[in-house]
């Protein structure tokens, strides 16, 4: 029943990738952006790893030897919890300030307004999921397909301005900090 829920969910994780530093490493000395990239990443990292646990809690909930009022309790806290993660990953870019790269600051802007966006659309999905009818399990499982098809257009599309942000020496900067590597580990490679 919540199968298809859960392999859309670890879409999520490769969001949470794309500002983890997926791309190589580089050489380049530029301090600033160094610092800007350690600023983010540890900030990144404790998001990472909340996101990764809801993604995990939702995946432990899929059998469908589930009772529909516990898959419901638990989708709800983790897509509130993926939610709190986003708005604090988006938090974490506005304060960072603009990377000190060319069009730096529309970079920054673009991530920061899509990811308050991915965390409302995961709010949305958390009231969606609190709404469903647990005592009819068939209508529960066709509310579980809805949420699972808004999902994953949640995890396909919207994550152009992170990679937009973590291109170029950006993501070189993201790479070389240890905790941007370690976020990154429970995701899929970018």
């Amino acid at each position: 029943m919540n199968t298809k829920l859960a392999a859309v969910l670890s879409g999520s994780a490769v969001l949470v990738s794309a500002l983890a530093g997926c791309s190589g490493g580089g050489s380049e000395n530029n301090e600033k952006l160094d610092a800007w990239a350690k600023q983010v990443c540890d900030a990144v990292q404790p998001q990472a790893k909340k996101i990764a646990a809801a993604n995990a809690a939702i995946q432990k909930e899929t059998s469908d030897s589930s009772a529909p009022a516990d898959v419901q309790k638990t989708d709800a806290k983790a897509f509130q919890d993926m939610s709190d993660a986003y708005q604090a990953i988006a938090a974490a870019v506005k304060s960072a300030g603009a990377p000190d790269v060319d069009g730096g600051q529309k970079k920054q802007q673009d991530a920061v307004k899509e990811l308050n966006d991915i965390a409302t659309s995961y709010t949305t999905l958390k009231k969606q999921v609190d709404g469903l009818d647990t005592k009819d399990q068939a209508k529960f499982a066709d509310g579980l397909k809805g949420i699972a098809t808004q999902l994953d257009k949640l995890s396909s599309n919207g994550n152009d301005a992170l990679k937009n942000l973590e291109a170029g020496d950006v993501g070189k900067a993201m790479a070389k900090q240890q905790s941007c590597k370690s976020a990154s580990a429970p995701a899929t490679a970018g």
